[in-house]
């Protein structure tokens, strides 16, 4: 089970740190990831990341402002988010989805198989 949380109302240039409780499975071998989806946008995945090599992928429309990490010994995903903007406004989700190729294609194009969470609201309003 992945639960969210973290999420909340915060001012444009501000930051939040999401949280994903994963309880039923341990993380050290999968690839976890989060994803977002905004009203009458497609979903996006914005960060990615391998938990045995470390390897990460980020959306562009991300890249330098989020960081994914996963806490093994907690079993917990993050994403830090800076520098937050109002288009960052959205429903994020955190998932370990399968099957996957590369952490690059689970972000660009994820498949539907997997462990997905509920979500949390972020909203970036003044």
């Amino acid at each position: 089970q992945f639960v969210e949380s973290g999420g909340g109302l915060v001012q444009p240039g501000g930051s939040l740190r999401l949280s994903c409780v994963v309880t039923g499975t341990t993380l050290e071998t999968y690839a976890v990831a989060w994803f977002r989806q905004a009203p009458g946008k497609e979903r996006e995945g914005v960060a990615c990341m391998s938990n045995i090599n470390g390897e990460t992928y980020y959306a562009s429309s991300v890249k330098g402002r989020f960081t994914i990490s996963t806490d093994i010994a907690k079993n917990t995903v993050y994403l830090q988010m800076n520098s937050l903007k109002p288009d960052d406004t959205a429903v994020y989700v955190c998932s370990a989805p399968s099957p996957i190729t590369t952490i690059s294609a689970m972000c660009i194009d994820p498949p539907s198989g997997g462990s997905w969470g509920q979500g949390t609201q972020v909203t970036v309003s003044a």
